[in-house]
């Protein structure tokens, strides 16, 4: 198995198998599912496979009906990317990034960071936070704010500034939550 980070062609390969077979309740693309396996790997508990499956699917209904060939490069890519996620959050979080994606807007690249709080969350749905320390809950807010529909009328009463330190926050709140219960 490979190992280390993916390449720009791994990911551009994950998001396509993710929207060709992905449903409504589906993770979209790979931002999402960098989100998703950050939370898996932060969460109190360890997240089976077979759970994670589920949640990136959408169900345990929307599986693939693809060939063996795909289904083994996507399970080896995703694992992979779960190892390089974990060992960077545990032993080199100065090299930690989320995966956000990026838009271009009138000749500006803009970072979208939804599609990552949107997985991240997800992943928080696997499992039980509610023992979360009281201290750490401005960190997940951080992220839910980005996350959750219900949190976007706050985001758009932001000045552009406010909006600017609540996205570069996102990175931040990531680490602490990692480093709350042990890296699964």
């Amino acid at each position: 198995m490979q190992q280390g980070p993916l390449t720009a062609e791994e990911l551009e390969w994950l998001d396509d198998i993710l929207a060709q077979y992905g449903t409504d309740d589906a993770v979209l693309d790979a931002s999402e599912l960098d989100g998703l396996l950050t939370a898996v790997l932060s969460a109190p508990e360890t997240i089976s496979p077979e759970r994670l499956q589920v949640m990136i699917w959408g169900g345990e209904n929307h599986f693939p009906a693809w060939d063996t060939v795909d289904q083994e490069r996507f399970n080896g890519l995703v694992t992979q990317h779960l190892n390089d996620i974990a060992e960077r959050l545990k032993d080199y979080p100065e090299q930690f990034e989320p995966l956000f994606g990026t838009s271009s807007v009138e000749d500006l690249e803009v970072t979208i960071v939804e599609e990552w709080c949107i997985g991240y969350m997800r992943g928080v749905e696997l499992s039980d936070w509610s023992a979360l320390p009281e201290h750490l809950q401005p960190a997940l807010h951080a992220i839910a704010l980005h996350g959750r529909e219900e949190n976007f009328a706050e985001l758009e009463k932001m000045t552009a500034e406010e909006f600017e330190q609540s996205v570069e926050s996102i990175r931040h709140a990531a680490l602490e939550l990692a480093g709350n219960w042990p890296l699964h």
